[in-house]
């Protein structure tokens, strides 16, 4: 098999583009949802494996599932070969994976090898620190508007209307990642207001798997009481709903909430057995209570602006402990006992209210659960049970099934006790908090021909007790059918339907109202190569909202993109789009080029335009230069932000300016 399959590289160095969403599209689903998405690990990822490529015989699921580039059942598929066929001869082999299309190996090719790398060698850490990889990126950002926050003589403003961020990061294979970021945000007290530091370690010897110094994310199962990495929700990927993040990862970003501080080490107990201890002590933000002796909540912007943000910054202390022990006999089967501890130096108590009367309160938490993923064939099952003292408990369990070579299909139930407790709860979920759902989830991919693909999925949950907002028992129901079609080097698209229906409340004269709520939106997606260097995308959405207390409210938006990235040095990215909904509740995400690890999403809602401008320069050695200028105005006269954010202007302008040094 392996030898017929040698004269077929030819063929898979010529096969279309991927028809699979891009980690772009990813991160418009996840802020739709309303998720955080950690865009400097997204994109730094493939970029590291493009240098330093994945090893299809040493590979893990868990890093396979970092590069977002394959589904989870694809990930399970290639490892259930390798295992049947007793490893990878050629990276070309891959074409004889079943559910791997000509698209998606076009797509993993660049980042997996089967050559020896660097990750096959034990290098002592002086030469590792001495020739690793560095990079250094150099980053400032404001709004050239002034803001009521920064009016003198009297600002309530502490600092300058500038976003300020440097990053050092150095890396040797996987097996070294040291790195250091500061920032600040606009309005922040001048010099920065965050820093955050890392050294990570793996593959240290046959015991130690993984060490964690300083500031390091966590990650159990499927997210019931702790996951600080990116989780699927409900996507475009209609199928990707098991999460496989390694437990232990570096931690770079600038999110001043979702990490640890501390220590943390994997072990390897024998063949079957491995174990992660950690334990982290860090400041935090929070809401002060009156009497300053509790905190009514947790805070996670980040933002230090004003007197009353200074006053309620690092006002407690956060020790977070727990471990997690792996039995697995084979590659096959994995099962997984969690524990998390949670102290906290000032207790919480949430304003009493009937919507958080299940809510946590106190110092102390103590969290445990069981996870679990098995695969056969073309069949995965994975799940999560969790539960803790004095509290609900909270499960999900779901399947992946291969029906066909081009058919796949995922379901997903969950149930979360309205008194389920957990501070660091990340799961799939139509709502954050992973408590107070219980829902059933069917996701389906097909892939009738070469160049066409359809997703798909129907959601239904409810919500059994109230929720903020809401003062009743509550219901949803939500689908999404996307089909998509490209034609090699030319074509990319794709059109999109999407309809939601769940509760939402109002205040009527003094009384809270409750009507379900339909919001419909459809999608005509056009990306075009003009030339190999030049490509031009076309966006068209649509859609209305209605229920029977605001009736029904429309929204449409169309935009033109260019992008330019010739093989020379000089190359952009530009736009200009036009809006107009009949409000916030008709809004459209999208994602936008930013400055590299910078993209961004945003919501376009009322009557206006939007443009914005890119360009990236690297004709100096080992230095990339890059500017970006973007502006959004209002058509309708209304003016942009409120309160001190306000600025009586009818449009925003964003500047900002990166070098990033790589050597």
């Amino acid at each position: 098999m392996r030898f017929y399959l040698l004269p077929y590289t030819l063929l898979l160095s010529t096969c279309v583009p991927a028809q699979t969403p891009t980690p772009q599209q990813l991160i418009e689903d996840a802020t739709a949802q309303g998720d955080d998405f950690t865009l400097d690990g997204t994109f730094a990822v493939l970029e590291y494996y493009a240098r330093r490529p994945l090893h299809l015989n040493r590979v893990t699921a868990e890093e396979l599932a970092a590069t977002y580039l394959l589904t989870p059942l694809q990930i399970d598929r290639l490892l259930d070969y390798r295992d049947r066929m007793g490893g990878f001869k050629s990276v070309y082999e891959l074409q004889a994976v079943p559910g791997l299309d000509l698209p998606t190996l076009h797509r993993l090719r660049p980042y997996v090898t089967v050559g020896k790398g660097l990750d096959d060698v034990r290098v002592p850490l002086r030469r590792m620190l001495r020739e690793g990889h560095r990079e250094l990126f150099v980053r400032g950002q404001r709004r050239l508007e002034r803001a009521r926050g920064y009016e003198r003589p009297d600002p309530n403003y502490r600092g300058s209307p500038w976003r300020s961020y440097v990053k050092y990061r150095q890396r040797y294979g996987k097996q070294l990642s040291l790195g250091v970021v500061a920032e600040k945000d606009p309005g922040e007290g001048n010099g920065f207001d965050f820093y955050s530091a890392h050294l990570f370690l793996r593959r240290l010897n046959k015991v130690v798997r993984a060490v964690a110094l300083g500031d390091f994310a966590v990650s159990f199962g499927q997210g019931l009481i702790l996951y600080t990495g990116f989780g699927y929700g409900k996507s475009s990927l209609t199928t990707s709903v098991a999460r496989r993040a390694p437990t232990l990862q570096p931690y770079a970003s600038v999110d001043e909430a979702r990490f640890m501080r501390g220590a943390g080490v994997t072990l390897a107990l024998g063949k079957p057995w491995e174990l992660t201890l950690f334990a982290s002590h860090r400041p935090r933000s929070g809401n002060l209570a009156k009497d300053s002796l509790s905190v009514t909540s947790l805070k996670t912007s980040g933002l230090h602006r004003t007197e009353a943000e200074l006053e309620d910054r690092n006002v407690l202390r956060r020790t977070s402990y727990g471990g997690r022990i792996t039995y697995r006999p084979s590659s096959r089967l994995q099962v997984s006992v969690n524990t998390l501890g949670e102290q906290l130096s000032l207790p919480l108590e949430p304003r009493p209210q009937p919507y958080n009367h299940h809510y946590f309160r106190g110092n102390k938490l103590l969290n445990v659960s069981l996870d679990y993923h098995y695969r056969w064939r073309n069949v995965s099952c994975f799940g999560e049970v969790a539960g803790g003292s004095e509290m609900g408990k909270a499960m999900l369990h779901g399947i992946n099934l291969g029906l066909h070579r081009r058919a796949d299909v995922a379901i997903v139930y969950r149930h979360y006790d309205r008194d389920y407790r957990a501070l660091n709860a990340r799961p799939f979920a139509e709502t954050s908090g992973g408590r107070n759902e219980e829902g059933l989830y069917l996701g389906v991919e097909v892939r009738p021909a070469l160049r066409w693909r359809v997703n798909a999925y129907f959601d239904t949950w409810r919500h059994p007790y109230q929720r903020y907002g809401i003062p009743e028992p509550s219901t949803g129901r939500e689908y999404r059918l996307r089909v998509s079609y490209a034609i090699k080097r030319k074509l990319d698209s794709y059109l999109e339907l999407r309809r939601e229906t769940k509760a939402y409340g109002k205040t009527i004269n003094k009384v809270r109202r409750v009507v379900p709520r339909t919001r419909f939106q459809g999608r005509l997606h056009l990306g075009y190569k003009l030339t190999p260097a030049l490509e031009w995308r076309s966006r068209i959405d649509g859609g209305y909202v209605v229920d029977a207390l605001r009736g029904r409210q429309l929204g449409g938006m169309v935009y033109q993109d260019l992008h330019y990235r010739p093989l020379g040095p000089f190359s952009f990215s530009a736009r200009v789009a036009v809006f107009h909904t009949d409000g916030f509740d008709v809004r459209f995400y999208q994602y936008e080029n930013g400055l590299t690890y910078n993209a961004r999403v945003l919501p376009y809602y009322h009557e206006g335009g939007r443009s914005f401008l890119l360009l990236r320069y690297k004709g100096l050695r080992k230095l990339t230069l890059e500017a970006r200028v973007a502006q959004t105005r209002y058509f309708d006269g209304r003016t942009f932000g409120s309160g001190w954010e306000a600025t009586e202007r009818t449009y925003r302008t964003e500047v900002g300016g990166q070098l990033v040094w790589r050597w």
